[in-house]
């Protein structure tokens, strides 16, 4: 792994950025700007919040509450989906166990 830092620079609400990263992790950062400029211009749209600083605390406050909700999801058991298929499961497991008790 090449841990050599090189400038990249990002554009967040018209406004170029340069920051450094390791070459492996380029994609990640300019995938991460994208989101960061996508959800605060989000914000500066709905009129609700005024001045870039604002914008920027609000943006980074929805995405961290975004993670901590995806990783809570995940610790309580999977997504949504895993959930829905856990309980079919049991439900099948549950009708099952009557039919055979219905077969003795």
């Amino acid at each position: 792994m090449n841990n050599d830092a090189i400038p990249v620079t990002v554009r967040i609400m018209d406004k170029e950025f340069c920051v450094s990263c390791p070459n492996e992790e380029r994609d990640g950062l300019v995938e991460s700007a994208r989101l960061l400029d996508k959800k605060m211009r989000e914000i500066r749209d709905s009129r609700r919040v005024i001045g870039a600083d604002r914008i920027a605390v609000i943006a980074a406050l929805n995405i961290a509450h975004e993670l901590i909700e995806t990783s809570s999801k995940k610790e309580q058991g999977g997504s949504e989906f895993d959930l829905r298929i856990k309980s079919i499961q049991e439900k099948v497991e549950t009708a099952l166990c009557k039919n055979k008790q219905l077969e003795l």
